[in-house]
């Protein structure tokens, strides 16, 4: 059994997931009020769900890019549990790579997009290797019309505010539905068992956020 959690951005999400089957999720936006909604929403959907702790397999969690409270929030409760467990395994998964999940692989080129505040996003690019998503980087921050730029032949997924829609659509880039474009942790689940069975797991005393970068010529 994995815990998912992700509290990235204003948008959060938890799931409890069996190999291969979510047994509840829940997605919400807060405003900034991770802190005091994260723990009570963990506690409810386990004592619901009649999962104990000790059942835990792993927790996965995003890592980042996103907010600094945020990410720090959702990876701090992790680390806590996992140490509480004493024996219990992370799996820390970049935020960007937790949106662009929810595209078929057939799409082969994809942008992954999530909100940075002040009229910024972070966002990344990536293509269909292997049969799994791939990016060079953890995000870029820049503005819609970076986006919009990089986009060419590539469908836009992720957090798109109306400002987004607007930039994107005007320059006639693809724009994943709106089922896509929300970030869920049924899906971190998914992304953090595979990386389990392949041994690719993360200690608590080790695991540490990453952030996006300042763009560099060429990057746009």
């Amino acid at each position: 059994m994995i815990l998912a959690i992700d509290t990235a951005t204003r948008s959060i999400s938890i799931a409890l997931a069996e190999e291969g089957r979510a047994l509840a999720e829940a997605v919400w936006q807060s405003e900034n009020n991770h802190t005091t909604e994260l723990a009570p929403a963990v506690e409810r959907m386990l004592i619901e769900s009649g999962v104990a702790v000790k059942a835990l397999t792993a927790i996965a969690v995003a890592i980042g890019p996103g907010s600094f409270t945020g990410v720090r929030i959702g990876l701090g409760f992790a680390k806590g549990l996992a140490l509480a467990r004493g024996d219990l395994p992370l799996v820390g998964v970049r935020t960007l790579d937790i949106a662009v999940r929810a595209l078929p692989i057939d799409e082969g080129e994809a942008v992954a997009v999530i909100q940075a505040g002040r009229g910024r996003v972070v966002w990344a690019r990536y293509s269909a290797r292997a049969g799994r998503w791939e990016s060079a980087n953890d995000g870029v921050v820049g503005s819609w019309e970076d986006v919009s730029r990089s986009a060419t032949g590539s469908v836009v997924v992720g957090e798109i505010d109306s400002r987004g829609m607007d930039v994107l659509q005007g320059a006639g880039v693809r724009v994943a539905s709106a089922d896509q474009n929300v970030r869920r942790a049924s899906r971190l689940a998914e992304m953090a068992w595979e990386r389990w069975r392949r041994g690719e797991v993360d200690s608590a005393a080790a695991l540490m956020p990453v952030y996006a970068h300042q763009p560099t010529s060429g990057e746009t």
